[in-house]
């Protein structure tokens, strides 16, 4: 018998967990665009002929938006979750195809096109990686998603559009015959569930939102943008802890109905429900009061309001319509608030727990890491002796996790946690929202890179991804002996990066407009790494000006001035791929050994510093 139910709950735990990702992916795609979609529900509400101030000239701007650009924006995201930012220009042409000729909205159809845009051309990179010849990259690259985007678009246009709209029209018909059967308050069992389960933009703006456009264009309002957006079941559910629970959790209430009522920000309450799930019933039995009470009234909003605030509701509610959508939501509420365990509800522990279950569910923290990304500008110096510096550390504690570098805007999609300058890290999480983000000032021997090694010695096991080997070969074009430069007199910090720079150009690897990109580098974010060593290179756009990769070394006994610290070796970095990885993982294993990196700094030996920085790895 236990067995038996071992192996059945192993299957809805999976099953559990796809729709959790899956509802995770969806909202990705709409979050980002929220402000479009306030944009537009703004100039609904104000200039369509029963809007707040009727304007027939500026109402044109309705239908081309809800039309083309949000399911496009939709479709970009999507793509660029999945393929970056060719992803994300795949993704819009795909969507191009199932919104051109449509009738209604292609949210669904942008939804589906979009990810599958960024999903081709990724696959479509992977297999040419490598194999295109030098100088004709540009050229197979914007041939390849002009070609490839023309197929998804005819694809979408003959194939998917016209499924995505059927089944737009099947929802439709199912919901309005719900309606007329009187039945329309049992959507609440479907959809305040899942909006625990984060499922609550693809439902509003996947479903509802498209039927409430069509309703909105022959009435003038729709309940279905009132079904999801309700705040009056969450706001039943936080003051019933404010009255009935007690320490920690009774302080935490008030903040959050700010946050949720004011704010719009329905996540705010999700925690207090998984804090004890039987709340479940609670915030359904809300919505459903809430539905009835919009429908007795004939209550709707002219366009989505978004966020789910108070104050969106009433700026989307139409004129003569607060009554009904007030109602809705004060009844909702009172609903919630008495449909409770309150004895349940004191228990602070819990409600951490909760927390905790709320951000995995949200995939924002992960219980297995798998890959950490190092990020700064240009993803060439820092990032990569940052990395080097934590990969030795985890092979050391036998962690099996891979670490790689990279330029901020290239973060990938599937970082569990990025490692950056805390000048970068605003930039970071708004690349990698899902990512854990951790913000050093150093490096190359952060004190945060132990308190990681720490927390993650439980996290063993992971399949590694093996590391690219550089032969001796390669490193020998990479750093010459004759780009030691030893004995330097001292200048200050912005001649010392000239001098890399011009060296770099002597030598054939980098055009002279590099110099000036190292500069620019220089200025949004030092490149001293500490332990007597900078690493200056360009920012990320100036990749272009780069002919190979290579790396010059300018020693200066007496330091030069980088801020409040002193650089003694001066390290100027031009890296394309990653042939110039291995050095820079030799430069950071030296700040293990603090009598070498002292030596290294005052010797006059060209031989001492090549073979250090050249030596295997093996």
């Amino acid at each position: 018998m236990n067995t038996g139910m071992q192996t059945n709950a192993a299957p809805q735990a999976g099953i559990k967990e796809r729709v959790q990702t899956f509802g995770r992916f969806l909202s990705g795609m709409v979050m980002p665009n929220i402000g479009a979609f306030i944009a537009w529900g703004l100039i609904t509400a104000l200039f369509i002929p029963t809007g707040w101030t009727p304007n027939e000239n500026l109402a044109k701007l309705v239908g081309p938006m809800i039309v083309y650009l949000l399911p496009l924006l939709i479709g970009y995201t999507g793509g660029k979750m999945v393929g970056g930012n060719r992803g994300g220009v795949l993704g819009a042409i795909a969507t191009m195809g199932v919104v051109v000729g449509a009738d209604v909205p292609m949210f669904l159809g942008a939804m589906i096109m979009g990810p599958i845009g960024g999903y081709v051309i990724k696959k479509f990179d992977e297999s040419i990686e490598g194999k295109v010849p030098a100088g004709f990259e540009m050229l197979v690259n914007n041939f390849s998603a002009g070609i490839i985007g023309m197929v998804l678009a005819l694809l979408a246009f003959l194939g998917i559009g016209p499924v995505v709209q059927a089944l737009n029209g099947a929802l439709k018909a199912g919901v309005e015959a719900i309606v007329k059967a009187g039945l329309l308050p049992l959507s609440s069992l479907f959809i305040e569930p899942g909006k625990i389960l984060f499922l609550n933009n693809a439902i509003n703006h996947g479903v509802l939102g498209p039927i409430g456009v069509e309703q909105s264009k022959e009435l003038g309002k729709s309940i279905f943008f009132l079904l999801e957006t309700n705040p009056g079941p969450g706001l039943g559910i936080l003051l019933a802890y404010w009255v009935f629970s007690k320490g920690m959790v009774k302080e935490s209430a008030p903040g959050a109905i700010i946050i949720h009522f004011l704010g719009g920000i329905h996540e705010i309450y999700f925690p207090y429900v998984l804090m004890n799930p039987v709340l479940i019933l609670a915030v359904i039995a809300g919505g459903m009061s809430g539905v009835l009470t919009f429908v007795a009234f004939g209550a709707g909003l002219v366009a989505t309001p978004s966020p789910g605030s108070i104050f969106a509701l009433l700026a989307m509610t139409p004129k003569g319509g607060f009554l009904g959508v007030i109602a809705g939501v004060t009844v909702a509420t009172v609903a919630s608030f008495f449909i409770r365990r309150s004895k349940n509800l004191s228990n602070s522990e819990d409600l951490e727990r909760a927390k905790d279950k709320m951000v995995e569910l949200k995939g924002v923290k992960k219980t297995v890491v798998k890959k950490v990304v190092f990020a700064c500008d240009a993803g060439m110096g820092s990032s990569a002796m940052g990395a080097s510096t934590l990969r030795n550390k985890f092979k050391k504690a036998g962690l099996q996790i891979e670490v790689i570098n990279t330029a901020i805007e290239d973060i990938p999609s599937d970082a569990d946690i990025v490692v950056t300058h805390e000048s970068l890290a605003a930039r970071a999480n708004g690349v990698a929202p899902r990512a854990e983000i951790i913000a050093i000032t150093n490096f190359v021997n952060d004190p945060q890179y132990d308190a990681l090694v720490e927390r993650l010695s439980g996290n063993k096991g992971i399949e590694v991804v093996e590391e690219a080997k550089v032969e001796p070969k390669e490193e020998q074009g990479i750093l010459l002996k004759k780009n030691i430069k030893v004995g330097l007199q001292s200048v200050d910090k912005v001649r010392a990066i000239e001098m890399a720079g011009e060296l770099l150009v002597e030598s054939g690897y980098v055009d002279v407009e590099y110099i000036d990109a190292m500069k620019e580098r220089e200025e949004m974010v030092s490149t001293y790494v500490g332990f007597g060593v900078a690493i200056p290179h360009g920012v990320g756009a100036a990749k272009e000006k780069i002919k190979k990769s290579g790396i010059v070394v300018l020693q200066f006994p007496e330091g030069v001035d980088f801020g409040e610290e002193k650089a003694h070796l001066v390290i100027g970095i031009a890296g394309v791929g990653n042939e110039h990885l291995s050095i820079l993982s030799n430069i950071a294993s030296i700040f293990e050994d603090e009598e070498l990196a002292n030596k290294l700094t005052k010797t006059t030996d060209v031989e001492l510093l090549y073979e250090t920085f050249t030596k295997s790895q093996n």
